[in-house]
């Protein structure tokens, strides 16, 4: 089930002519997005890209107090996910490599990860993906392989 009030209507547009009609066999945004109480705020088809914004929770938190980076993580692959179906669905993450810089402390209040699709190749689709604090500064990154099943 596509939850149609949560996703822009442009995307809603996209994503469901992409899935030719097997909307009713999905559910969007997944759980996950959901449990990391994830949001889409911004994104551009015609430069494939989406930008999504995740709060820092307690429940995120390892015991140094910081965002723990598998955390870090699922909010990359639930930025570069929906972008994803609205490129080539269905597919999946086949690989996924991320580079930590910097500490993601309770104080930032939200991580920003913002994805872009960079190309493919027969059936693999490539992405990026940047995690910044609200100021812009350079939190993590990734390289993201999808596979077009």
């Amino acid at each position: 089930m596509i939850n149609r009030e949560r996703i822009p209507r442009e995307l809603l547009k996209q994503l469901e002519s992409r899935l030719e009609g097997k909307v009713q066999d999905i559910v969007f945004p997944p759980p996950v997005f959901d449990a990391l109480q994830g949001e889409i705020i911004d994104y551009d088809l015609e430069e494939k890209m989406v930008q999504t914004r995740f709060p820092i929770l307690a429940a995120h938190l390892n015991p140094y107090g910081n965002m723990q980076g598998g955390i870090i993580s699922a909010a990359i692959d639930n930025t570069i996910g929906p972008l994803s179906m609205l490129v080539s669905p269905p597919n999946f993450t086949r690989y996924m490599k991320v580079k930590y810089g910097k500490v993601v402390s309770p104080d930032l209040g939200f991580i920003y990860v913002t994805a872009h699709h960079t190309g493919g190749k027969k059936r693999f689709l490539y992405f990026e993906a940047v995690v910044r604090d609200s100021d812009g500064n350079i939190l993590a990154s990734a390289e993201s392989t999808h596979w077009v099943i």
